[in-house]
């Protein structure tokens, strides 16, 4: 088994995935719900349908509403908390909307201002938006307050 047993279905599936694999390296392959059953009996449970009703089915998603984070946006920096989201294409991403303690002046010209104080982006897992300014600057970087980039 691996070193961390799967906590959520999906990860399940990506195990019974590599268990399918081992068997196949090894001689003959086994069904897909054959390797199922065998993740279930790794975790301690009587078959898949009992794992599978245990097992967690919502996704890791790095950030938690209502979590408080830093980073930059617009090239400015900013505090405040989590306020949505939503995983993107099964785990690519996530689309995040945050809202800022104090609103973020996001234009660089003296001449006006453009402040946010709620905004949404769409970030890796890393916490960098994929987004770029046109001097190749992200959108968005989040970071949890008290573990630095997810």
């Amino acid at each position: 088994m691996t070193s961390n047993p799967p906590t959520t279905r999906a990860q399940a599936k990506a195990r019974a995935r590599e268990i399918r694999a081992e068997h196949a390296a090894r001689g003959p392959s086994i069904s897909h719900s054959k390797a199922l059953e065998l993740v279930a009996a790794e975790l301690g449970y009587r078959d898949w349908n009992t794992a599978s009703a245990r097992l967690s089915n919502q996704p890791e998603i790095p950030l938690q509403v209502g979590e408080r984070v830093t980073g930059r946006y617009l090239k400015q920096p900013y505090e405040g908390r989590v306020h949505a989201v939503r995983e993107l294409a099964g785990g690519m991403g996530y689309e995040v909307t945050l809202h800022f303690d104090v609103p973020v002046d996001v234009v660089e010209f003296e001449s006006f201002s453009g402040m946010r104080q709620r905004v949404t982006g769409m970030i890796g897992e890393d916490g960098v938006s994929w987004n770029k300014t046109s001097d190749g600057v992200p959108h968005l970087i989040v970071q949890r307050e008290d573990a630095g980039i997810i």
